[in-house]
Parts: C-alpha cells; structure tokens; sequence
C-alpha cells in the first residue's frame, strides 16, 4: 500500500495499479493476489478457507448485534467501529473449545469477551462517566437493569466543550445468533441540565424473554446536548457520545 502524493489524486485502476481513497487518504496498491479458485479447492489453502469462514461468521454476529442496538448506536459510533467489533467477535468465535476448526461460532465461544467493547472510540463511557453504577443481568426473569445513585453531574460526568445538557440511555439485548434474531428494549432518562444539581435515582429495567438460554448484553451510554434558545442540539451531532458494553451473559 503506497500513499499518493501531489494535487491531482487517481481514482480507479491503471496497469496492475489500483487508486482509491479511504479515510486515511488517497492510496494506491499493486493488483495481485491468488486465483480465488485456487483458494476454494487447493487442500494447501484449507487453513485460509477455515479462517475465512470464521472471519465470516464473525462480521454476521457483529452485524446482528449492530442492528439490535441502531437506535443507540445512531448517535454513539465511531468509523471504524465495524472492523473493531468484528475483530473482537473472531476473539470470541476462537474462544469456542468445542467445534472443529472453521466451524467455531459465538455461540460456543465466550461471549463475555465482548464485556467493555467501546462503540464510540472517541469518546469512552470509563472517561466519560464517573458515576458508580450498578449492572445486572438477571436471565430468569428476562430482565437487564443499570442502577445509578443520584450524582452531581458536573462532577461525576466529564462532558466535552459547549455541553449544557445530558441525558443517560441503556439496553437490554437477547441474541439469537444461530437464526439472525433479536429482542431489544432500551431506555432513557430525560435530558438534564449539566450542573450542580444533584440528580434523582436512576433505575432503567430492559425487559428480554424469561428464561432466555440465548447471549445477553447490558449496553450503557451518555448523549451530550447543547442549548440553544431554548432548543436541544446533539451535541456535535453525537461525535462523542459513549455507549459501552458494561455487561454480558453468554451460555
């Protein structure tokens, strides 16, 4: 991978040259590569196809928990947030000690790897949030829930530059990863005044099936707002609003 340099940057493929641009700036790369039938059938590549389909495997189990969470995650997420989640959903299909090599998935592996997972690089709820809390997964009865003791938000919640308000959000997710299925609820408290003002009792109970013998995950995230005549603005259209997994329950 080559970098372009000069005024005029190339888009496209010239020769055995390819130009394209990515968010970290125009970049060109020579083609190559093996024959993809090669790779299919060759028994040298059988590593690489078993490794492949995990890889697989993994972006599907991260685009399910994606969707489950698109409510939140639309103002809670950062570029590459993708490409981070898949790679911490191979750690977890590899953690699966009981399925043959390529045919490891989540729901073997250790799904409480996923615990602390940052959807938001740039802004971290363990930086954000000082608060203590309190998170718990109860499966029989279906239901995740966050406690949080009233607080001095000035104090506990470090907010960025031109923040007047807030607001705390959760969820509850069940996790169906083997038919693609979800259960979602999430909550919110109202928007509040960033100041010295001590907060009531947050209580947020997410309600999922009873019972449930599928993964679990408590996701706990600010949004920050500013005021402006009167009106409430995302602040910087979300771009640092953390939203954590703070807790999960695999089987």
């Amino acid at each position: 991978m080559a970098r372009q340099k000069g005024i005029i940057k190339l888009k496209g493929t010239i020769g055995d040259i390819t130009f394209y641009k990515t968010q970290d700036g125009h970049l060109a790369r020579e083609k190559g590569g093996i024959d993809a039938n090669r790779i299919a059938n060759d028994p040298a590549f059988q590593r690489t196809r078993e490794n492949g389909s995990e890889f697989g495997r993994a972006g599907k189990a991260g685009k399910i928990l994606r969707t489950a969470l698109r409510v939140l995650l639309l103002n809670s997420s950062d570029s590459r947030m993708v490409s981070r989640l898949t790679q911490s959903m191979v750690k977890v299909i590899q953690a699966d000690t009981t399925s043959e090599r390529g045919l490891r998935n989540v729901i073997d592996g250790e799904a409480e790897l996923l615990t602390g997972f940052e959807f938001n690089i740039r802004g971290k709820l363990g930086s954000s949030l000082f608060a203590p809390f309190t998170g718990g997964i109860n499966r029989v009865a279906g239901e995740i829930s966050v406690d949080i003791p009233s607080f001095i938000p000035s104090n506990v919640i470090a907010a960025p530059g031109g923040t007047t308000h807030f607001k705390i959000i959760s969820a509850g997710v069940e996790i169906d990863f083997e038919n693609e299925t979800f259960v979602e609820q999430h909550s919110e408290t109202a928007i509040t005044a960033w100041d010295a003002t001590p907060t009531a009792v947050i209580s947020h109970v997410n309600t999922v099936t009873a019972n449930s013998t599928k993964p679990l995950f408590l996701a706990l995230g600010l949004e920050f707002y500013q005021e402006v005549n009167g009106s409430m603005y995302s602040l910087k259209n979300g771009a640092y609003n953390p939203l954590s997994l703070v807790q999960v329950s695999g089987l």
